[in-house]
């Protein structure tokens, strides 16, 4: 099975695919989440509790209730079955709970290092590269890896905004189904190679994603 499985379909395209996405939906999630959970964490306004819960409501609807306009959208500008649209539609995705765990753990950084930053002449850029990211480097690393799972585990998209060039691995685990039934046993097969490279990562950053996770929780 897994033999036949190889043999159908481009195993290293849809596996080459998903690592790009996955990567660079976190990379983008995380440069727009970083400044922007920086500033609610550190210079809140009235605004700011208002705004985290729009974000968080956000993810209570189900991503088909706007797949007709993003596909018109993706369509219309070109991003269809291309690995920068996969990459802009899963780190929109993330962007909630990417800005949700950095500000909670933005907000354990005591603030009277930053001040003393601030008396010593730091700008806001400085302070923010050279004093809060290496002191939120492990709740950093926890929310980049929850959002390379989360990117590689998303299916809905990649199934209705690509074909074949940036197709993914859920499209090639999808692919081993039909209308007439399922082939259980490369459907088995083709999950199994799909699951491999995530399992394999995460075993290799758990310790990593274990500290940050309790990132603050002893004082």
């Amino acid at each position: 099975n897994y033999a036949a499985v190889l043999e159908r379909a481009d195993y290293a395209q849809f596996a080459a695919n998903s690592v790009v996405v996955a990567l660079g939906s976190t990379l983008l999630a995380l440069a727009v989440a970083i400044p922007a959970a920086y500033s609610m964490a550190f210079f809140p306004t009235r605004r700011t509790r208002g705004v985290l819960l729009w974000m968080l409501s956000t993810k209570m609807l189900p991503a088909v209730g706007v797949l007709v306009p993003i596909f018109l959208l993706w369509r219309r500008f070109g991003l269809l079955d291309t690995r920068i649209g996969l990459v802009l539609i899963n780190s929109a995705s993330v962007l909630p709970i990417v800005v949700w765990m950095l500000f909670s753990y933005f907000r354990e950084v005591p603030r009277e290092i930053l001040e003393a930053c601030r008396m010593d002449g730091a700008t806001p850029r400085e302070e923010l590269f050279h004093v809060l990211l290496p002191l939120s480097k492990p709740g950093i690393t926890a929310t980049a890896l929850l959002s390379i799972i989360l990117c590689w585990n998303e299916a809905f998209w990649s199934l209705n905004l690509t074909t074949v060039r940036a197709a993914t691995l859920t499209v090639f685990t999808a692919s081993f189904s039909s209308p007439e039934g399922l082939f259980w046993a490369k459907l088995s097969a083709a999950s199994t190679l799909a699951t491999a490279p995530i399992l394999i990562f995460g075993w290799i950053s758990q310790r990593q994603f274990a500290r940050g996770l309790s990132f603050g929780a002893v004082k």
